[in-house]
């Protein structure tokens, strides 16, 4: 049986490891995301779908990634802090990642395989590449870092 989001683990920005089958049965967002990045302000309409449909059973993953442009130089407090402050994040932040490379995390690896980039390559190309997982944890789409959050509600209602 091929693999699912839910077969994979990540640690959370506070070092918990969490076993991402813990969101079986939830429609997921997962985003690559940077504090220094001008897709940053994408925070705000992220925290707003996660807002408008966190009862329905829809979570956004944020995972940090400092492998574009070096935008998100921080540590985990100084992450934790800015989303916190800055964007009111509720959603769940995990450590800080490798997408691309010999050290991109499993899940990235995953993500990159099941859903190629533009041209067929699978390497991302920016912070906020965004990937959107039904509730059996399987990929449905890979979104190019412009594509703004509100553009994702018809795809998020449909999977709900």
């Amino acid at each position: 049986m091929s693999p699912t989001l839910h077969d994979f683990s990540a640690r959370r920005l506070n070092g918990d490891q969490q076993n991402l089958g813990d969101y079986s049965g939830k429609v997921l967002l997962v985003v690559n995301t940077a504090s220094q990045c001008g897709f940053t302000p994408q925070y705000s309409g992220l925290e707003e779908l996660y807002r408008r449909y966190k009862d329905r059973g829809f979570v956004v993953l944020a995972f940090p990634c400092n492998q574009f442009g070096a935008q998100e130089p921080g540590d985990a407090a100084t992450i934790g802090q800015f989303c916190e402050a800055r964007f009111e994040v509720t959603f769940p932040l995990f450590a800080k990642v490798d997408v691309n490379g010999d050290n991109a995390h499993p899940l990235y690896a995953w993500l990159k395989h099941e859903a190629a980039g533009i041209l067929g390559t699978e390497a991302i190309k920016w912070n906020f590449t965004k990937f959107l997982v039904d509730r059996s944890g399987k990929l449905v789409h890979r979104y190019a870092p412009a594509t703004r959050p509100d553009e994702l509600v018809d795809a998020i209602e449909t999977l709900l």
